[in-house]
């Protein structure tokens, strides 16, 4: 469960051969790298590099058209648990024909309703219009394979386009006001570029220098802004060709159909089988471990670590004497909003979406906080004296073995180019960094991103795709910090329940008894 380094293989899409260059030089762009931040920008945009489709956009994928078929195990033997189950997908374009060139977002899981079993895959992009899904066997019993296309491969261009091209698709407001006057102006991080003739309010953090601008009111001082909110989208933002694309049940989120069966039977494993270490995993293009799957409707560990159960008199037992702090969007805020429920709230009166929030439990010495990360940030209405940065709030605690950090930082940065994620990740792997260095013990908890439904103007600006880039950021920036990372995008993958940008309370309940499972590890037996 602490943050191991991953490998190419990603639950959602692992690259198979060379790759193209990827162009960073986006309309966002606010200070000059350092040479080692240079080599390491280079290194993550490697990472999430993906294949470009030929521009016409006549033959693009059907995945009512496309198939997949469960290949038959090495030798035709029966499967076991350990083994490795693999699919071939074989995408085709409205007309039958079969796909020359990959770069399809596909996702897969195996499952098992009878069981209350599930476990994401990976997918390998072979790069000429097939596609494996890799799935580990980990349990006895009957086994579903379901995939999924997210994108076709030209729907994933135009979104790459947006996110290098158009920072500007969703925009925010601001209200300024002094006595009687007010005005409400737009506001935004690429302003300079965006409206480099209007005067602006420069409201860049002094401490990261992370950037934010609003247009300067006509009739008011900078100094007078009362809040942030969400301003909207822009329309129009691709042509009617490409509007084709993003058509729910069409091709947005739409199942493939086996050519054949789609479930299979796995036979327990054979202790006596003289060939049980050679066959715990069937040789394949990937080796695929995931973090976890569900047993029973819980989450379990793939490292074998057990995750303890918590109910309302064991949460409290766990907390006592221990300081929460939570950062991030609403997918943190759900965890507070838990754990809440078992520690009295202190109203502070905060808006509803924002905060902040606090529960404090004096008997036994537990305080919660949520606080929400800074902007870039879609909510409907915060206070501008609430806009704090996490790496600045982080840089605030004393930290120490009774301190907890949660953090979960993703859903509002995807309409942006991928330097804004990057640069805010960096300034709060640094405040990470200090924080472990004067607090040792501190427990350091980062939720990854996770599944969302998907209609057309959702998928433009916030589609599982941009999720999909961060949480590949993600998890190469925070390799080798002593973390605990909870993978929100296997658990929702995993799980049987509609794709939710707010995940339902069975998901976060196993989410939080991982994470009190670190903060109240079992106690080993003498």
């Amino acid at each position: 469960m602490l943050f191991q380094p991953q490998n190419s293989s990603h639950p959602a899409l692992a690259q198979k051969g060379p790759l193209p260059p990827y162009n960073n030089h986006t309309i966002c762009s606010h200070l000059e790298p350092t040479p080692d931040e240079a080599l390491e920008d280079r290194a993550l945009l490697d990472a999430i590099a993906w294949p470009k489709p030929p521009t016409s956009l006549n033959q693009t994928s059907d995945p009512v058209h496309s198939l997949f078929a469960i290949l038959p195990s090495k030798g035709g033997r029966e499967r076991r648990v350990g083994d490795q189950l693999e699919a071939l997908v074989q995408m085709q374009d409205f007309q039958g024909r079969p796909k020359r060139y990959g770069g399809d977002f596909l996702v897969a899981r195996l499952h098992s309703p009878e069981l209350g079993a599930g476990v994401a895959g990976t997918v390998v992009d072979h790069l000429n219009g097939s596609y494996s899904a890799l799935f580990p066997l980990l349990w006895e019993g009957p086994a579903q394979v379901t995939i999924t296309m997210v994108h076709s491969s030209e729907a994933v261009a135009v979104l790459q386009r947006l996110r290098e091209q158009r920072s500007d698709r969703f925009f925010f407001q601001s209200l300024f006001r002094s006595g009687e006057l007010s005005e409400t102006t737009v506001c935004n991080m690429c302003l300079p570029h965006n409206r480099p003739q209007e005067p602006l309010c420069n409201y860049t953090d002094l401490h990261t220098g992370e950037p934010w601008y609003c247009l300067k009111p006509k009739r008011l001082s900078c100094d007078t802004r009362i809040n942030h909110f969400k301003g909207g989208y822009k329309k129009d933002l691709v042509t009617h060709k490409e509007a084709l694309l993003f058509q729910s049940r069409v091709n947005i989120k739409v199942v493939i159909h086996a050519s054949g069966p789609d479930r299979i039977d796995v036979l327990p494993k054979k202790i006596d089988d003289p060939e049980l270490e050679n066959r715990s995993i069937e040789p394949g293009p990937v080796k695929y471990n995931p973090s976890g799957y569900y047993y029973k409707g819980s989450w379990r560990s793939f490292d074998g670590t057990p995750v303890r159960q918590f109910d309302g008199k064991s949460i409290t037992q766990c907390l006592t004497g221990k300081m929460i702090n939570m950062y991030g969007d609403s997918t943190m805020r759900q965890w507070f909003e838990y754990l809440r429920a078992f520690v009295p709230e202190f109203n502070l009166r905060s808006p509803a979406q924002a905060g902040p929030f606090m529960a404090v439990d004096c008997k036994h010495n537990i305080l919660l906080k949520y606080r929400c990360h800074g902007p870039p940030l879609g909510f409907s209405t915060v206070r501008a004296s609430e806009l704090r940065y996490v790496a600045n709030e982080l840089d605030r605690l004393p930290g120490g073995p009774n301190t907890v950090v949660a953090l979960s930082l993703w859903a509002h940065f995807s309409p942006f180019p991928i330097e804004v994620y990057i640069r805010r990740m960096r300034h709060i792997r640094r405040a990470l960094e200090r924080l472990l260095a004067r607090g040792p013990g501190t427990l350091v908890v980062i939720r990854s991103a996770n599944l969302r439904a998907l209609d057309k103007e959702i998928s433009l600006n916030h589609s599982d795709w941009f999720s999909l880039q961060l949480d590949r950021i993600l998890r190469n920036m925070f390799t080798g910090l002593a973390v605990v990372f909870v993978d929100a995008w296997e658990m929702t993958l995993a799980h049987h329940s509609a794709h939710n940008i707010h995940p339902p309370p069975d998901i976060i309940k196993n989410m939080i008894s991982l994470v009190l499972t670190q903060v109240c590890p079992a106690k080993k037996k003498s």
